[in-house]
């Protein structure tokens, strides 16, 4: 438990960071500084593959699926590239939310400042009883793999453009039990008017993107459990990758046209780990094989994107 104590009061010290220092004043985070963020955290993940390598190779930390060092790096980066590409497709939902309920863009950090704190708590629950399940029962690994194929095929058939957060059963459940304001003071979650404390559009946003995260945790967590089931890997993983989501949210989500065919790449990944789920008592598909489809898929994404002329016009970039 010492290493998943350190790991833990290291990420709140990041957070505390984030908030407390880098980003004490309420500002607009434009492409430049989103990008230096983005490349901050996303190296600090991959240079975490080192810290596996030496926690696994010096037996501290709990291995019960008994895996080889090497195995284990193969592993977390499979499994953080998958949590990472899968957060893209929640950046397009939360740009959705912010755009519904005109959230300035320099109160917009705090709001997924506290969106994070509230996903890393709820991503925990869901692995620690994913991990559970996966250890103990045969037989969900189909049910996970059927899951996660039939959510590629509902990706695939659906847009975010059908989306609406003011539709949602959260925003619906809030106005029963708040009064809800329209008006945004400050980066104020709650304001109190006569007496009455009520609910301000960032609140809302924030309870939204919650729930949202807890729906997307659905599909990531099942799709990091087809990879492994060892919960120190599958937990730093995925937290890893949501720390990264942020800054880029701010680095995507002005360029959201730029990306248009990231989706399909989305796709073709949710499609592969569950078919690798459901065939994982059967045949066994290198780590090495999982991690190229991976970022083959990504790559593919990323370059039809950039190549293929947009019928609209893009966005331009702040």
């Amino acid at each position: 438990m010492t290493v998943w104590i350190i790991f833990i009061a290291v990420i709140i010290i990041f957070l505390a960071l984030d908030l407390g220092v880098f980003n004490r004043k309420a500002h607009i985070i434009k492409t430049k500084e989103a990008s230096i963020w983005t490349s901050v955290w996303v190296s600090l993940a991959l240079a975490f593959s080192g810290v596996i390598y030496w926690l696994f190779s010096n037996g501290m930390v709990e291995n019960p699926t008994g895996l080889t060092p090497n195995t284990a790096v193969i592993k977390y980066i499979t499994g953080y590239l998958i949590e990472l590409s899968l957060s893209i497709d929640n950046v397009f939902v939360i740009a959705v939310i912010f755009s519904s309920f005109k959230i300035p863009e320099k109160y917009q950090h705090r709001v997924l400042f506290w969106g994070i704190l509230g996903a890393i708590v709820f991503r925990a629950l869901m692995i620690f009883f994913g991990v559970a399940l996966i250890n103990k029962v045969d037989w969900i690994v189909y049910v996970f793999g059927g899951f996660l194929l039939y959510t590629a095929f509902k990706m695939l058939t659906s847009s975010e453009e059908d989306f609406n957060p003011k539709q949602s059963p959260m925003y619906r459940f809030l106005r029963k039990f708040f009064p809800i304001t329209h008006t945004i003071e400050g980066d104020r979650f709650f304001i109190r008017r006569m007496g009455i404390k009520a609910a301000t559009p960032l609140f809302l946003a924030l309870m939204i993107i919650e729930l949202t995260d807890v729906l997307f945790a659905l599909d990531s967590i099942p799709a990091i459990l087809a990879i492994t089931a060892d919960p120190f890997i599958v937990f730093s993983s995925n937290i890893l990758a949501i720390l990264g989501l942020r800054s880029m949210y701010f680095l995507i989500s002005r360029m959201l046209q730029k990306f248009r065919y990231i989706n399909y790449s989305l796709v073709v990944i949710l499609a592969f780990v569950g078919v690798k789920m459901m065939l994982s008592h059967h045949v066994e598909i290198p780590e090495w094989v999982s991690l190229g489809i991976i970022v083959l898929a990504l790559a593919a994404g990323i370059i039809a994107s950039i190549y293929i002329p947009s019928e609209k016009a893009p966005i331009q970039e702040k």
